[in-house]
């Protein structure tokens, strides 16, 4: 008898390690061997379940905004890959056009600079260009900081996470840092098949040798970016200057970050405004629209010809960047 109490206090206790083990597990960052190690440190921000819940609490609250309407969660939808779903310009506080489209931030942790100008060069300070903005949250941080210390929600989750008894800015910024942290795209069919566990077809695979060919250069794997800033030829003349906005170079002008085409089957509309609706309305631009300018990527200058065949086999393998995982992964929902 003794020893049937013992082995079922045993087993009990395994399956509790184990339960805690998959709860703990369920907070770890995790990422492919085929990806770079992430560019942001974690030293003084390490991920904790506190800390994750904490932020995720941030990003979908409307309480960052001026008058309560605004989350970071409206303008990044993870049903879009954490991109802005079905506009061109994202909507702000009292219906306020921006002037930009709001682009995935799914793996942000491997980025160097930020926003479509790369305006903000660090993570932890990312957050605050659209809460400051006037056409999409609005609010200060004073403004924040207040509502957030009058909560005593906001309060006990903070001391919990971060151990302050007073919310400041940084621990603002670095709880919703963590959160966003956590929103890796890393398991597409394109993913599958680096590791040997999915297989291209030929119209994918014929696709993967175009886009090799004719765009690796700027959408390099496996982020499908390099993080660069480019003039892809929307316009010869700039009603948006771009990086030069932040540079106050000439030679910047009308140059915009290369965005990841990882999920960009879901991330449409396409470009710094969203003036394209489609993967076929970009293969058409690159073959055909390409307006001359003095800063005009030198890799465009004759643009990308292709045939409509080559047009869909490049098209099939971009799908295959579509991270189901990511769109269904539960940690993540609001």
């Amino acid at each position: 008898m003794r020893y049937l109490v013992f082995l079922f206090l045993f087993i009990s206790f395994l399956f509790a390690c184990k339960k805690n083990k998959v709860a703990i597990d369920e907070y770890k960052l995790s990422y492919p061997s085929h990806f770079p190690e992430p560019h942001y440190s974690f030293e003084n921000n390490e991920i904790t379940k506190e800390r994750f819940e904490l932020g995720k609490k941030l990003f979908f609250d409307p309480l960052l905004s001026i008058d309560n309407t605004i989350s970071c969660g409206s303008c990044h939808a993870q049903t879009h890959a954490f991109a802005d779903h079905n506009v061109s310009l994202s909507s702000g506080v009292n219906g306020a056009l921006g002037t930009r489209n709001s682009p995935s931030i799914a793996n942000m942790i491997w980025q160097k600079s930020f926003l479509w100008d790369g305006g903000v060069n660090h993570l932890e300070m990312f957050s605050i260009a659209p809460i400051l903005n006037p056409v999409e949250m609005n609010e200060t941080i004073p403004g924040i900081l207040a509502k957030l210390n009058n909560s005593s929600f906001y309060k006990n989750a903070f001391q919990k996470a971060y151990g302050v008894d007073e919310i400041n800015d940084q621990v603002l910024f670095r709880s919703l840092t963590v959160f966003m942290a956590m929103i890796v795209s890393a398991d597409s069919k394109y993913d599958k098949w680096r590791q040997g566990n999915a297989t291209l077809s030929t119209k994918e695979k014929a696709g993967l040798e175009l886009f090799r060919q004719h765009c690796a250069s700027c959408h390099s794997e496996p982020l499908f970016t390099d993080h660069s800033f480019r003039n892809n030829g929307l316009d010869s003349e700039f009603n948006d200057l771009g990086r030069a906005l932040i540079t106050l170079d000439p030679s910047d002008q009308g140059k915009f970050k290369v965005p990841s085409l990882r999920n960009v089957e879901l991330t449409y509309p396409y470009m710094h405004d969203g003036r394209f609706w489609s993967l076929q309305q970009v293969m058409d631009h690159y073959a055909s629209g390409i307006h001359s300018s003095a800063t005009l990527d030198p890799v465009l200058t004759n643009g990308i010809v292709l045939s409509d065949t080559e047009k869909g086999q490049l098209i099939a393998f971009l799908k295959t960047l579509t991270d189901y995982s990511l769109l269904n992964n539960k940690l993540l929902f609001e």
